[in-house]
């Protein structure tokens, strides 16, 4: 799929509407019987990157240039989406690859581009993204991970928290400061591979939702990398991570429409097969006024979500309030519309009989991670009063 910038934003382009049709196939009969399981029992789910590997879903952003799809970034936001639809945990496979590869898109040298990109691609490898620290989560500027040149090389000491797909993938995207007298402008990007010396992946999270993905620590002792794995020049690495955001925060914001739209359906079919009073309850305009709000809400985020990708596609400046708007209101809607399902389903909705008390849990970190929503709104603020 070749990259169209220029496409009507109101009216998809067929490429965009054929990638959908054929993502939301694979998903229904490859990713969806699987999704309940992965959510109960907490395990990665294989059959999910077996399926979008073997489809070419796994990595959909990557350059041609570099042996991948080159799709443009609506078209990774609707893969995102689709997947998320049945499974949100599953999402995380191509929506982590490109924000562990996103800094080094923009900002590598050739050199590292071509000797991590097309594993990417193919689905050899896959890419993480490590800027958050216990004490420096919403003030990343405060990190403590450090990073020293020692000849040729750069020494990394430190840890990293709640890294998503953390243990899975084999390379990961890593900020240090290199001069802490500089502050931010002493922050650096580089790529840490998985059996670099001195690198150690800790134990992972038992959390409420995406249960399916691995979040785990990371570990620097004296972890010795390779000088060229630098992204950018020293200094450059918090330019690079607010430039992946811009990018990757509207693929949250698909996540979570994914997410949402998956709910909404399942409330549909409901509320059209229950039947109370001797009727089917959707036929109750209280239950039709919750469906026709759900859908609204989710018309809306969906379009923001889609304005923000076309956006940064077209490679405009100026991308922090269009993409944390996106990421913030899609994820406020997906936690509404999935708390609007359950209330739909009734009891059933409480169980694990159902899907949508599992979108429930997975749409809350939608509000959380690529910054928490108070911080898209700060963001969003200081954009408008800059």
């Amino acid at each position: 799929m070749t990259s169209n910038p220029d496409f009507d934003l109101f009216q998809l382009a067929d490429e965009h509407n054929e990638l959908r049709a054929a993502i939301r196939s694979l998903c229904e009969k490859e990713i969806a019987p699987y999704a309940a399981d992965v959510d109960e029992h907490e395990r990665y789910p294989a059959e999910a990157l077996k399926a979008l590997t073997g489809s070419g879903f796994n990595a959909v952003h990557v350059p041609d240039e570099y042996d991948g799809q080159g799709a443009d970034s609506v078209a990774a936001c609707i893969v995102v989406e689709e997947v998320a639809r049945v499974c949100a945990s599953s999402s995380l496979i191509p929506g982590v690859n490109k924000l562990g590869t996103m800094g080094l898109i923009l900002n590598g040298s050739e050199e590292l581009k071509k000797q991590v990109l097309p594993a990417i691609a193919s689905g050899e490898a896959m890419a993480s993204y490590a800027l958050s620290e216990r004490e420096a989560g919403s003030d990343p500027a405060s990190m403590r991970t450090r990073a020293k040149a020692d000849g040729e090389d750069w020494i990394l000491n430190g840890s990293k928290c709640w890294i998503t797909n953390g243990g899975q993938s084999t390379w990961y995207t890593v900020m240090a400061v290199t001069d802490a007298d500089k502050g931010a402008n002493g922050t650096s990007a580089f790529m840490v591979h998985k059996d670099d010396e001195g690198f150690t992946v800790g134990p992972t999270e038992k959390k409420l939702g995406i249960k399916g993905s691995p979040t785990a620590e990371l570990y620097f002792e004296s972890c010795r990398i390779p000088g060229d794995r630098i992204i950018g020049e020293p200094g450059t690495g918090f330019k690079t991570a607010l430039e992946t955001l811009d990018h990757t925060r509207p693929t949250i914001g698909a996540q979570a429409v994914g997410i949402a739209q998956g709910a909404l359906d399942a409330a549909i079919d409901y509320t059209k097969d229950r039947k109370q009073f001797g009727k089917s309850v959707s036929q109750f305009q209280g239950v039709q006024f919750m469906l026709a709000e759900m859908a609204m809400k989710i018309e809306a985020a969906r379009l923001m979500v889609y304005h923000s990708a076309a956006r940064a596609e077209r490679g405009e400046k100026g991308l922090a309030f269009i993409a944390s708007a996106a990421k913030c209101f899609a994820s406020d809607v997906a936690m509404e519309v999935t708390t609007d399902a359950v209330q739909l389903f009734g009891g059933a909705g409480y169980t694990r009989d159902f899907p949508v008390e599992r979108m429930m849990r997975d749409a809350k970190i939608t509000q959380i991670y690529e910054g928490t929503n108070q911080i898209q709104r700060v963001v969003m603020a200081r954009s408008l009063l800059r």
